[in-house]
């Protein structure tokens, strides 16, 4: 049974809360994230051109800074993830901390071996893979 496409402006409006709060905060947050390794990721829009701010869970394996593209499991990409792919530079937040960085989408090789990592910390990642046919996209910001 296929889902129901994400709420982009539900979506949208929550983004914008955690993304406040981030900033009012020097990163942290309460909620569900309370304590999770959070980021605030700015790419540039693929068609807009404008600048998206999207705040996401990061993981730091063996030195890299990695973001996965779940969005919960549904069955499309995060528009972050077109951001990216049509425009790898982006900026990131973390913490009072930020720096220009350039994304890498790892190779299916690479990005099993890493995801396999990622679900054993975080097994909520194991179930957003279990919920969506495509491959649950994941990025090294270099």
């Amino acid at each position: 049974m296929p889902q129901e496409k994400p709420d982009t402006d539900l979506i949208k409006a929550f983004n914008e809360s955690i993304t406040d709060e981030f900033c009012a905060n020097d990163g942290k947050v309460g909620g569900q994230f309370k304590g999770a390794d959070l980021l605030l990721l700015t790419t540039t829009g693929a068609k807009s051109g404008q600048p998206r701010v999207s705040p996401l869970a990061y993981f730091r394996i063996d030195g890299k800074l990695i973001i996965i593209g779940s969005f919960a499991g549904a069955d499309v990409n995060p528009a972050w993830v077109h951001n990216l792919r049509a425009n790898p530079s982006a900026h990131v937040e973390i913490g009072n901390k930020s720096s220009d960085v350039t994304a890498r989408e790892l190779p299916s090789p690479e990005r099993d071996e890493l995801f396999a990592r990622i679900t054993a910390a975080a097994p909520g990642f194991a179930e957003y893979q279990a919920k969506t046919t495509r491959v649950i996209p994941v990025f090294e910001l270099q």
